[in-house]
């Protein structure tokens, strides 16, 4: 679809419980901070770009984008995040698409959002695979579905962003590179082990 508009949304609202508490997305990551990286990727793949976050704006105010809280109550995952992020771009009648990726994942493609617009149709979400593995968070997502989506949170159905997913039309996008001993383009690092990794990788530029 060449007539995609597509704004960007990084989801930072995740609780860092593996972590060890605290905000991981603002962990410093080659003396910067994590969610900085993924700001990085992101914006150049698309137009206005947000950050969806429960946190106090405060912390972020210095990355730019501006930050969105959740409208559900309660700690409703990614999928609230995602419809945040829809009430925020709809108010730009020019914007057709959502992008997200996911603040723990900082080594993301540089061409995620033009290969997921390249599968993209009139109610159909596109989510990025690797290794066999459907990737949930990154995703392309028609502003079009806002409504669907309030009505399936307000309803109490199931939080998990593949469950909505899959009630409306899905493509995914493989992005597993072409040398079996290459890094999953999406590793995130979840953990202080997966945090010491993700260092190790940017140490050795093969991030």
């Amino acid at each position: 679809m060449s007539d995609l508009r597509v704004a960007g949304l990084v989801l930072a609202g995740g609780q860092s419980r593996r972590m060890g508490g605290g905000d991981k997305s603002l962990r410093s990551l080659g003396g910067r901070a994590m969610i900085a990286h993924v700001i990085d990727r992101l914006a150049p793949q698309v137009g206005p770009l947000a950050i969806s976050s429960n946190a106090d704006p405060a912390a972020f105010r210095g990355f730019g984008p501006p930050v969105l809280p959740d409208g559900v109550g309660g700690f409703a995952g990614p999928l609230a995040g995602i419809l945040a992020g829809m009430d925020w771009a709809a108010r730009d009648p020019a914007l057709t698409h959502l992008a997200t990726a996911a603040t723990d994942t900082p080594y993301f493609p540089r061409d995620l959002v033009a290969r997921l617009c390249d599968q993209a149709a009139p109610g159909r979400i596109v989510l990025a695979r690797s290794f066999g593995r459907r990737q949930p968070v990154f995703g392309l997502w028609p502003l079009a579905l806002r409504d669907d989506l309030a009505d399936w949170l307000a309803r109490g159905e199931p939080r998990k962003v593949q469950a909505w997913a899959e009630r409306h039309a899905l493509a995914e996008v493989d992005f597993t590179p072409a040398d079996p001993a290459a890094p999953d383009p999406f590793f995130n690092a979840n953990t202080p082990e997966e945090f010491a990794q993700a260092e190790a990788m940017l140490a050795a530029g093969t991030a």
